[in-house]
């Protein structure tokens, strides 16, 4: 046995090597005076560039070769089981798109052919940083993923609720989702950007500031799904039957309009529900209010992509409307909640690389990345190659592959011929391509060499973002600051702060000193050098504009009426039928979820307990009490933060005569956005006024307290 012994040069040698796997020892080179380890790949090879994946030319598609990028994406996607790296907070519906028009004219994708045609879908919202047990209303992106399932094959579109992204190159996407996620050491903060690692990442990463003021802004905590955007960022090809190429955006606008909540209300709606926007989701559809979008397309060609002031392939980028109107050619209609959870809206395997003839893409290096990457992602999280076999992800046209095998395989090839060409010929031979109705990529022709490099337009990474802050109402722009000084007060490295703020700089000086002010910076940071000079005269874009843009109805939106033993029934009756007239939900909150008897003797049962039912959970309220009623509620904290919160959140409150001790204990004065109901005709009033959706003017006033 001796003669197995190691020698102790051996062991330590060994101890060597283990280091050298752990990340120790190894080359160093000087960068910003200090010996730091050469980065390399799981190979050791030395890494010369990590912030582009290997193309052809600087516009040109990424190439398979990238041996970097594929290790590193790779190993990514594989790096959690079985929860989704991003978007694993989800939650999905069933329905169908139906066309308004042909589309032939720009695309022969089957499904745009026929006006009025349905096409089956499932569509899964989602959050991106939070785990699967995070809250519903975090501040963060929105997934909006949808399967066509079309008589071509099933076609993905796998969009945001934001038209940009943080990154143009889909090599940085792991170091993205890393500094966003949990710090690795502590395992916190959960489904939250607020801490040093993002916005480390953020501010020594430009091309992210256009991102950040999104992200920032409202944008990010939406009402529920049914009353935000979508799109699918990146700029895409129809192709036609002749083969003729039109570039295309596409979006999805929201029929009930936009709405959103603010940060405060945020918190507390997390606290109070923390299913909020899957609660909503299912119960409008339940209740038959199905929600609806409208499918638009931004539809534009090579001479307008050649005159643009950005680079169309560039995903942090957004083409303005009023440069390129939206054609609205067909509604997303949502009508069935799934049979079961896991098996639909968890199991479902989106991928952007699911197309269909008629449809392509262009050289996005962002969208060539993911197209690499979703195979990986299904595989890791499903287990099997197979996973297109389980009835959310099978097409629901014919289909007829020779792939056989694998981890539960349902379907496999039958008969002799499992591979092609055969000499079998017939059903025999099995399935065949064809060259007239198969899938044609468009003959762009490439030229270039090979280079880790990005096109030169990429290189503005604030024009856009000054035009989208510039293109907010004033109460939009206040809560964009806010946002920020919420978030790097939460960075504890004071160098990071400055850093945003010297990009913020190059974005709106007003901004800047906001933020630098509410921080408490004692000198405000040089600005950020830019990459290419910054577009200061960019028109504003007003339809980038939540407040400007909002609904004039308060259809699909919930009226919380406060009650309580002896209230109106009169009123309360009125208030529901104006509420009701205009498609919105009439929830009632009580002491008792009972219910309470009204001043004519009829029991009404309540939604909600006055301490589970707060004033966030609701668009607009109104207080409805008999005197001995606001008597009881007055020691009741919860029924004063039900009216004080709905004053802080600029809600519309309604309130009857008896309710006005209730009201002067929460410290609310009424003002415009409050209305007294002494008649049914002031219920109509009111409702009418919830079509605002917030009093605006009214939070001025709170944050100036």
């Amino acid at each position: 046995m001796a003669s197995f012994r190691q020698s102790d040069k051996q062991t330590k040698a060994q101890f060597a090597d283990a280091a050298v796997l752990r990340g120790e020892g190894g080359e160093t080179h000087q960068v910003a005076g200090k010996d730091v380890p050469v980065l390399t790949t799981q190979q050791g090879v030395p890494v010369s560039d990590d912030q582009n994946s290997l193309k052809i030319g600087p516009r040109g598609p990424a190439l398979l070769e990238d041996f970097h990028f594929r290790e590193k994406i790779f190993h990514f996607d594989h790096e959690r089981i079985p929860e989704r790296v991003v978007h694993a907070r989800g939650f999905g519906a069933h329905g169908f798109f139906e066309a308004y028009e042909s589309l032939a004219d720009v695309t022969s994708a089957d499904l745009f052919q026929r006006a009025g045609e349905k096409t089956p879908v499932f569509v899964r919202f989602s959050t991106v940083a939070g785990n699967k047990g995070s809250a519903d209303l975090a501040r963060d992106v929105r997934g909006f993923a949808v399967k066509f399932y079309t008589k071509e094959g099933n076609w993905d579109l796998v969009g945001n609720n934001i038209p940009v992204f943080f990154i143009q190159d889909a090599i940085k996407f792991p170091d993205l989702i890393h500094a966003a996620k949990q710090e690795p050491d502590r395992g916190f903060p959960q489904a939250q950007t607020a801490h040093d690692n993002f916005w480390d990442f953020m501010s020594l990463m430009p091309e992210t500031m256009h991102m950040a003021l999104w992200i920032m802004s409202d944008r990010a905590i939406p009402r529920s799904f049914r009353f935000m955007e979508g799109f699918g960022v990146h700029t895409f090809r129809f192709v036609d039957g002749k083969g003729k190429s039109t570039f295309v955006k596409f979006h999805w606008k929201p029929k009930l309009g936009m709405q959103s909540v603010v940060w405060n209300e945020a918190l507390k709606i997390n606290g109070a529900d923390p299913d909020f926007h899957r609660r909503d989701l299912w119960d409008a559809i339940q209740t038959g209010n199905f929600p609806e979008w409208e499918l638009g397309l931004q539809l534009f060609d090579d001479d307008f992509a050649d005159s643009f002031e950005f680079d169309v392939l560039d995903a942090t980028k957004l083409i303005p409307e009023e440069r390129v109107p939206i054609r609205r050619v067909g509604r997303l209609v949502l009508d069935r909640t799934v049979d079961n959870f896991f098996a639909e809206t968890e199991q479902v395997a989106f991928h952007t690389g699911n197309i269909v003839p008629g449809i392509d893409f262009t050289n996005d290096p962002l969208l060539q990345g993911r197209n690499f990457s979703y195979l990986d992602t299904q595989l890791k999280r499903l287990g099997s190659p197979n996973f297109t076999h389980l009835p959310i992800n099978a097409p629901k046209c014919p289909f007829h592959t020779l792939q056989q095998d694998g981890h539960m395989a349902f379907h496999n090839p039958k008969g002799r011929a499992n591979y092609e060409p055969n000499s079998w010929g017939g059903a025999m031979g099995g399935p065949r391509e064809d060259p007239d109705r198969g899938f044609r990529s468009f003959p762009a022709p490439e030229a270039g060499d090979k280079r880790r490099v990005r096109g030169e337009l990429f290189a503005d990474h604030y024009s856009q973002a000054r035009q989208f802050y510039v293109s907010q109402t004033p109460v939009e722009q206040t809560h964009i600051q806010d946002a920020f000084v919420f978030e790097l007060s939460k960075v504890e490295t004071p160098a990071i702060r400055a850093r945003i703020v010297s990009h913020l700089i190059n974005i709106h000086p007003d901004l800047a000193r906001s933020v630098a002010e509410g921080l408490g910076l004692k000198d405000m940071p040089k600005a950020a050098q830019p990459a290419r000079k910054v577009i200061e005269d960019l028109p504003p874009s007003p339809v980038l504009s939540i407040v400007a843009n909002g609904p004039k109805s308060f259809r699909g939106r919930k009226l919380g009426v406060l009650v309580s033993d002896g209230a109106d029934a009169g009123l309360l009756d009125a208030l529901t039928a104006a509420a009701e007239a205009q498609g919105a939900v009439v929830e009632l909150v009580a002491p008792r979820v009972g219910g309470v008897a009204l001043g004519d003797g009829s029991l009404r049962p309540a939604r909600q307990k006055i301490n589970g039912g707060p004033s966030v959970l609701y668009d607009a309220v109104a207080v409805l009490l008999s005197a001995e009623g606001a008597k009881t509620l007055l020691n009741e904290a919860t029924a004063k933060d039900f009216v004080s919160d709905a004053f802080a959140h600029a809600k519309f409150i309604a309130f009857s005569a008896a309710a006005q001790p209730l009201l002067d204990k929460a410290g609310v004065l009424p003002d415009g956005g409050c209305l007294a109901l002494k008649t049914p005709d002031d219920a109509k009033r009111f409702v009418a006024l919830c079509g605002e959706l917030r009093f605006w003017e009214r939070e001025a006033k709170v944050h100036a307290v």
